[in-house]
């Protein structure tokens, strides 16, 4: 599926987030996670930017996203700064949650948030802090898997399967920004969130 993207401001203050408008869904995950990489396959497009350093993504990074042929944004992407990385600045790390909290917990049109997670490293207690921390604030989550495509076989179904119960049991999608495997299913559950928050709009 193609789609058209614009970037429409970076936040690091919760004033300066846009108004509510258009469903949006969060991008979080640990610094070099590959958060950047899975936005721009998703979008067909190097809109977000990516680095081999990790912890430069330091706001909220809003992109509206359009359908071809369609007079209006439908949805909006939103790129989190990525966390547990010990070399990120500390007078940096010490500033998000004045902006990452009150966008998870207060966001009125956040509709779903992805936890990247890396599928071939160990489960990270950050990891499992997030996804707490998103389950308690009652936001709807979903795993993705991250550079799936480094592995094969038994290896990557052992993998999602010790993803999926190390992290409550929340669902995993296997996601390759390289090869676009995944993207399909994952456009599918955030439609599916779209959808879901217009009916309530409307109801």
């Amino acid at each position: 599926m193609r789609v058209l993207a614009q970037f429409v401001t970076a936040a690091t203050d919760p004033n300066q987030f846009p108004a509510p408008s258009l469903p949006e869904v969060a991008f979080l995950g640990r610094s070099n996670v590959g958060k950047s990489s899975v936005i721009n396959s998703l979008l067909g497009s190097k809109i977000a930017r990516t680095s081999s350093t990790p912890g430069r993504t330091r706001s909220i990074n809003f992109f509206e996203v359009r359908w071809p042929g369609k007079p209006r944004p439908e949805l909006v992407f939103t790129d989190l700064p990525g966390y547990g990385y010990a070399r990120v600045p500390q007078e940096m790390s010490g500033q998000w949650p004045g902006f990452i909290e009150p966008y998870l917990r207060e966001r009125p049109s956040l509709v779903l948030s992805l936890a990247l997670i890396d599928i071939n490293v160990p489960p990270q207690a950050s990891d499992r802090q997030l996804l707490e921390f998103l389950n308690h604030s009652g936001r709807p989550a979903l795993i993705v898997g991250t550079k799936s495509d480094r592995l094969s076989g038994n290896q990557l179904r052992n993998s999602l399967e010790r993803i999926s119960q190390e992290y409550m049991g929340t669902r995993v999608i296997p996601y390759s920004a390289r090869t676009g495997a995944g993207r399909e299913e994952l456009w599918q559950k955030i439609r599916a969130a779209v959808e879901s928050y217009r009916e309530l709009r409307q109801a």
